[in-house]
């Protein structure tokens, strides 16, 4: 078992680490891309300032908070203040494109090479930058999914529709009553397909999901497979970090990177086959480009 205590950052030069890493790709058979918050936040989604001002400040005002993610665990008086708030943030993080072209770039990197995508991230950016939704897999939801907040059944409801007709009837961060949403099974209110606690929603397409990349893994467990783990910390690391680190180990002919401020990290069993970049992503993904 990988302990904390046993990683340690790599010493090598950013030069050195980039070239390594362009060798680990192209002679990999098959990649793995794992995908946490820093791959968003390095193509521009960012979650305060500049961004959270000129889409939120009206709330800011109102409600004291400074960021998107304070605003989401808010305790509006009403539902009509809520999907007010969670129409727009979902407008903001799932429909709108982000500034910086870094997930058509990472495409453009493995495009040629067998692929396959595990992330945490809820926002669709890897399909609205071309990836085949054949290949992705979100473990924990999407902000373009509701679901019955029960849940009644494990069932989500494509939401573009009704958000767009939100954020048009809302006025003074109050959206129509009429427009609130309700589960169409059990009249309970819908909420966000999100991962959160044991109500979240694993529905026949998160099922399909998941065995693609089960299958994905089995056939390449024995192969030249490079592990990218892009923009993951530490706040859910059994997804993709321990586990990337696992099957790195278990295989002798895998390459394991990471490429993350502050905490591109390795175990010290993996160390000789691992590639850590403390960078931006963006600016790995030029330089590798």
């Amino acid at each position: 078992m990988f302990l904390k205590t046993s990683t340690t950052k790599s010493i090598r030069t950013y030069s050195r680490q980039i070239e390594r890493l362009k060798a680990a790709l192209d002679t990999a058979d098959a990649v793995v891309v794992g995908a946490g918050a820093g791959l968003s936040a390095a193509a521009g989604f960012a979650y305060t300032g500049e961004r959270f001002e000129r889409y939120f400040s009206d709330f800011a005002r109102e409600y004291g908070f400074q960021d998107m993610y304070s605003g989401g665990f808010y305790p509006y008086s009403s539902p009509e203040e809520y999907w007010a708030y969670w129409s727009r943030y979902i407008t903001v993080n799932r429909y709108m494109d982000p500034p910086k072209p870094v997930y058509q770039k990472l495409l453009e990197l493995v495009k040629e090479k067998d692929h396959f995508v595990l992330t945490t991230n809820v926002d669709h950016c890897f399909q609205k930058a071309g990836f085949d939704k054949k290949r992705l897999f979100y473990t924990q939801g999407d902000y373009g999914l509701f679901q019955c907040s029960g849940p009644c059944r494990q069932e989500t409801f494509d939401n573009e529709e009704i958000v767009r007709s939100m954020m048009e009837g809302q006025r003074d961060m109050r959206i129509p009553s009429s427009l609130v949403p309700y589960c169409p099974h059990c009249g309970k209110p819908l909420t966000m397909n999100l991962r959160a606690d044991d109500t979240f929603v694993e529905d026949e397409g998160w099922h399909s999901a998941a065995g693609r990349y089960s299958d994905f893994l089995r056939r390449h467990e024995k192969g030249a497979i490079l592990f990218l783990e892009l923009g993951v910390g530490y706040n859910t690391p059994a997804i993709i970090k321990y586990p990337f680190w696992r099957m790195t180990a278990a295989n002798p002919m895998a390459t394991y990177a990471c490429i993350n401020f502050g905490e591109a990290v390795c175990p010290r069993e993996i160390e000789k086959r691992a590639v850590c970049i403390d960078g931006d992503i963006m600016g790995v993904m030029e330089a590798l480009g």
